[in-house]
């Protein structure tokens, strides 16, 4: 494998934490030779053995400011995080209650919504044609959406919404100064959102504030993850591994660890503890950086020689409050590969989003090898 293919789709991929937050990911390149470091009231936490130290040891505060869970709430028009904000029974409840359409069984049937949409979408492949991967993903996320929730809103809408949304709730809590009108963007956000999930059909979800709440992650996630994996991989030349059955899966596995969705977990201590060693005192906020506790930026993505799974899994979290939507991830990444690996796509146009909630792209345009 060529080195030098590597650091092009590292540069790349690196566009999308320059263009959207620059400055907060400076400060986290820049502090991230030791495995935590504490600047005033908030620790930077980087090693792996300290990131599952803080998500699965330390008492934490799901609902303070600056949190995802405050984040999250926000998004929902401050009717409660759900899954990011909950403890105790709430949120095994909650979860039992995704645990049907997210297990194997569940995803298969998700599968059957989205194949035929990825062989409609990529067509234009074989006739030299662009694709743009960013509505693509958009597209396929709100499917995914809502066949999830049996929801008979159009996809692209609940897409668009949930984009709008979380972005929205993400700018009012972002460090640093508070911004004019955030918070009653982000409840314009949420309110439509929840309108348009509000069309189920019968026997689909009736919890509004967790059928919001899985719009959002899910597609917030999807359309920041598959572009940047798709990228990657034609700018590392991983297409021989992206056709090959045995390799997909972990190969799959690899991208969504460098890429990381979600690079930053802000979180919150609820009481005294320590982390890494480092003694934590209640009230202080931590930043969990996901993508350094699996090594994305140090690691290139090889599926003949891939990082462990308990290494590569911590950019869904780790212990109760892991993401539930992990398999789910893995296998919609996995059949974009297979459906992209005869056409050996390259990259011909990359625009950052700034605005999104998660670093990711714009537009990410591929086309066909000649």
């Amino acid at each position: 494998m060529n080195p030098t293919s590597h650091a092009l789709a590292r540069r790349r991929d690196r566009r999308v934490y320059l263009g959207g937050h620059p400055v907060l990911f400076g400060l986290l390149a820049a502090s991230r030779g030791r495995p935590v470091r504490r600047i005033g009231g908030t620790l930077l936490v980087h090693g792996a053995d300290a990131y599952r130290e803080a998500l699965t040891r330390l008492p934490l505060d799901r609902t303070a400011e600056g949190t995802t869970g405050a984040a999250a709430r926000c998004a929902l028009g401050g009717d409660g995080g759900v899954l990011f904000d909950q403890e105790g029974g709430g949120h095994r409840s909650d979860r039992r209650d995704l645990a049907g359409g997210l297990g194997a069984a569940g995803v298969e049937e998700l599968r059957a919504r989205w194949q035929p949409l990825l062989a409609r979408r990529l067509a234009p492949l074989a006739r030299g044609t662009e694709v743009d991967l960013v509505e693509l993903a958009r597209e396929l996320s709100g499917t995914v959406v809502c066949a999830l929730l049996g929801s008979g809103a159009d996809p692209c809408e609940v897409a668009r919404a949930a984009a709008e949304a979380a972005a929205a709730s993400v700018r009012g809590h972002l460090p640093g100064p508070r911004r004019p009108r955030a918070e009653a963007a982000a409840a314009r956000a949420a309110g439509r959102l929840r309108d348009l999930l509000g069309r189920v059909r019968e026997g689909g979800h009736t919890d509004g504030a967790l059928a919001a709440m899985v719009a959002v992650a899910a597609v917030n996630t999807t359309v920041a993850a598959l572009p940047r994996a798709v990228a990657w991989c034609a700018d590392a030349g991983l297409w021989d591994q992206a056709g090959d059955d045995a390799l997909r899966a972990p190969l799959a596995a690899e991208l969504l660890r460098v890429t990381a969705a979600s690079p930053l977990l802000p979180r919150a201590a609820a009481a005294d503890g320590t982390v890494g060693g480092c003694p934590v005192r209640a009230g202080d906020r931590l930043l969990l950086v996901a993508r350094h506790a699996a090594d994305a930026h140090r690691r290139d993505p090889d599926a003949r020689r891939p990082a462990e799974p308990a290494l590569s899994r911590l950019v869904f979290g780790a212990g109760a409050h892991a993401c539930p939507g992990a398999r789910l991830a893995s296998v919609q990444l996995a059949d974009v590969l297979a459906a992209l690996a005869p056409y050996r796509p390259v990259v011909t146009r990359a625009r950052v989003d700034r605005g999104a909630a998660l670093p990711g792209w714009r537009t990410l345009c591929v086309r066909a090898a000649s």
